[in-house]
């Protein structure tokens, strides 16, 4: 009959609030809490972080994948659109003396992005990854004057 029914976070109940509506609770983000951290960790927000900057003759984007490896990234440019898609997947565990488990846990998660950027020399297009930045440089694609002189007959 309940369902799944938000009733606050664990940061309200300790903040002592004063009472509120019940109705309140539809304002609330329901996969941000701490009770679903995979849901809140892989929003567009949350995620990835990224920065794109127009240096000029340039764009360069920055892009944060904390615990991510080179080999977890794509990077793709298509019809304009730069795409950054990266999973991840890991395990870690104890094992007793006669191999058991003791304790195992596994993480996984994707994360996705896609950017609009026109004008790009798609050949000179250079991508690094370290400590978990990603940094791509993007030079534009030199202007084409599109300037042209009509003869009247």
């Amino acid at each position: 009959m309940f369902g799944l029914v938000p009733f606050g976070t664990r940061k309200d109940l300790a903040a002592n609030n004063s009472p509120r509506s019940i109705w309140d609770v539809f304002d609330e983000p329901f996969f941000s809490d701490d009770f679903f951290p995979t849901m809140s960790g892989m929003t567009s927000a949350g995620g990835m972080r990224v920065d794109v900057k127009d240096n000029g003759d340039s764009f360069e984007l920055t892009a944060d994948l904390p615990g991510m490896k080179k080999e977890d990234v794509n990077l793709s440019y298509q019809n304009g659109y730069l795409t950054i898609a990266a999973q991840q997947k890991s395990e870690s565990g104890d094992k007793d003396d006669k191999g058991n488990y003791i304790r195992r846990e596994r993480r996984m998660g994707s994360v996705s992005r896609s950017f609009y950027i026109d004008n790009i020399d798609e050949s000179r297009i250079d991508a690094e990854f370290k400590d978990g930045v990603l940094t791509v440089k993007m030079p534009k694609a030199a202007e084409v004057q599109h300037n042209t002189t009509i003869n009247i007959r």
